[in-house]
């Protein structure tokens, strides 16, 4: 079992970036698949981007491609997502999560920890 809680949210304008951290307990953090995943209000959660056990494959949605960057640091347990060039519609709480088992990247019942979410909001 793992316990995630994020960080690094908060008011940011249009154009600039932030970093939010996510925080992982257990010594098995390594052997989990990481994700990120934002909900804005009234719509769904939907998937930003993954990260594999080991870091070495990354995967995104394409409204944040090229402009947000997943990286994870096992020694330190947590996982990180870079966000730039942010936009109005960035604006969402977002909730790192851990998967055990390969069972699909993008979709929220293919993991199986969350955290309990960071607010995001980018002004115009």
């Amino acid at each position: 079992q793992v316990q995630l809680v994020e960080s690094g949210g908060g008011l940011v304008q249009a154009g600039g970036s932030l970093r939010l951290s996510c925080a992982a307990s257990g010594r098995t953090f390594s052997t989990y698949n990481m994700g990120w995943f934002r909900q804005a209000p009234g719509k769904e959660r939907e998937f930003v981007a993954h990260i594999s056990r080991r870091g070495a494959g990354t995967y995104y949605a394409d409204s944040v491609k090229g402009r947000f960057t997943i990286s994870r640091d096992n020694a330190k347990n947590t996982v990180s997502l870079q966000m730039n060039s942010l936009k109005p519609e960035d604006t969402a709480v977002y909730y790192c999560a851990a998967a055990s088992a390969n069972r699909g990247l993008t979709g929220t019942n293919g993991y199986d920890y969350w955290g309990q979410g960071t607010q995001v909001t980018v002004s115009s």
